[in-house]
């Protein structure tokens, strides 16, 4: 058991005690596992005409699982927000849901694939809500993770360093150097590296807040900050574009440069900072676009889908003609084709989603991420200590970002980055690093809804203290 220093970050005043809330997580919790399994019967109905055999043990498991999630919040983080576990359930079920459909239309095509992913999901679902579990049990106070702020920096960037320092064929997949590959499993360790990271970002900013927040000049309305204060960026901005060089991953790159300079201007309420952020990631994109030929593919691709539709752009063309297919409403559940978008199951989920619940269903998706990233800034604005409330809104902003960024790649907003949706995709490190980061999302709401602790009774005032002569 982990705890920490004795200063109560609570926002709560003695004696007003909020409401605990947990009945309401798990009402919300089966809501969820009866999304989850109508999806799933709904798509064994459309596809097969019969529920699949084990329907009654994927019910049970994945109630179970829940279950345990709930208990464990209901002992270990009594006052946590009630809406972040329910809308990670069901995201993650509506996941299953979709990989499930995907798997059976591979079947169709080819009688013989015998690969099922749905099942291997939900075993990583289960081992990222083990790792939830050890995460509350274990961190009992939020704040001990800024005592090893910069131990997390360097596991962090080891984690980052690991893939470009090996073989490609045991590191690259796609062109992207982003994986460890041995004796056929996988991981993508830059997963966690970011939220070691994050934990580090919050540390740092909160030491270095009042120097960044410095002034030296004002230029166009805007405060800029001191010459040798950028230095901060600067390192972020290197480490972005090593990571783009290296690893040829312009996902994390974008990601870690931007949860940055967004967790920088919420330590110093600064604008001027996100100008500097903007310009020197422009500079950069600008820079790599003439230098990298994957860059240069990928941005032409993006401008220009059509003109490669049958090479490069094809998985970006047929996403497109699946989410106009799917309308306002969508085909149904097992009633498009979301298979013929290559790597549908991770990439391009959310294309699968917008062609078969449309329009609509794509949006309900989104809102939500909306409450789940709601809930996260709400934590950081009511939580009493800075530490956490960096700390929360930056792993708050990556679930925001990230989701952005995808659904952006998708829908020909943005270039493709190759980051996965969270708790939807397809993938094991991301479903379990987004674990560890909800938990830790949970352990900080509880600190904050947590009544605080009555302080002793009031010592007198000078004037009212008990006098005595002493004669010597």
């Amino acid at each position: 058991m982990i705890t920490g220093p004795s200063t109560d970050p609570r926002a709560a005043q003695p004696g007003a005690a909020p409401p605990k809330r947990r009945g309401t997580e798990l009402a919300l919790l089966g809501f969820a596992v009866l999304v989850t399994l109508v999806a799933q019967a709904i798509v064994d109905l459309t596809i097969t005409g019969s529920l699949r055999p084990d329907m009654a043990l994927f019910g049970g498991w994945i109630t179970g699982l829940w279950a345990v999630a709930h208990l464990v919040v209901r002992k270990w983080a009594p006052y946590a927000d009630p809406l972040l576990l329910p809308s990670v359930a069901l995201l993650v079920g509506l996941g299953l849901a979709v990989i499930h459909r995907l798997d059976l239309a591979a079947e169709q095509v080819d009688a013989t694939a015998t690969r099922q992913d749905a099942p291997v999901q939900l075993v990583w679902a289960t081992l990222g809500v083990a790792l939830f579990v050890v995460v509350l049990v274990v961190l009992r106070d939020h704040r001990v993770l800024s005592r090893f702020a910069y131990t997390l920096a360097l596991v962090g960037l080891v984690l980052l360093a690991i893939p470009a320092v090996l073989p490609a064929s045991l590191s690259e997949v796609n062109g992207a150097k982003i994986w460890i590959r041995l004796a056929g499993f996988s991981i993508q360790p830059g997963e966690f590296a970011k939220i070691c990271l994050i934990v580090f970002f919050a540390a740092y900013l909160v030491d270095k807040r009042d120097v960044l927040a410095l002034a030296s000049r004002r230029v166009a309305g805007l405060e800029l900050p001191r010459a040798r204060d950028l230095g901060p960026v600067l390192v972020a901005w290197a480490l972005s574009i090593l990571v783009l060089v290296f690893e040829r991953d312009l996902g994390s790159s974008l990601l870690l440069f931007g949860i940055f300079v967004v967790m920088l201007y919420v330590a110093t309420e600064r604008a001027s900072w996100l100008v500097i952020g903007l310009g020197l990631f422009a500079g950069a994109a600008l820079i790599a676009y003439q230098v990298f030929g994957h860059v240069q593919a990928r941005v032409d691709v993006w401008l220009s889908p059509f003109e490669y539709r049958d090479a490069a752009g094809y998985q970006l063309v047929q996403s497109l003609f699946g989410l106009g297919t799917g309308g306002l409403f969508g085909a149904g559940l097992g009633g498009g084709r979301p298979d013929q978008v290559p790597v549908a199951k991770s990439d391009f989920i959310a294309a699968a989603i917008g062609e078969e619940l449309g329009l609509f269903g794509l949006v309900a998706v989104i809102i939500v991420y909306l409450i789940l990233v709601e809930r996260g800034l709400r934590t950081s604005l009511i939580v009493r200590d800075a530490f956490g409330k960096l700390l929360a809104a930056g792993l708050a902003f990556a679930i925001a970002w990230q989701v952005f960024v995808v659904l952006g790649g998708v829908t020909g907003l943005l270039p493709l980055t190759g980051l996965t949706t969270p708790f939807l995709a397809y993938g094991g490190s991301s479903l379990v690093a987004n674990f560890v980061l909800v938990a830790v999302l949970v352990r900080i709401s509880d600190a904050a809804r947590r009544p605080a602790v009555p302080a002793g009774p009031p010592r007198p005032a000078l004037g009212d203290a008990p006098t005595e002569v002493v004669k010597q």
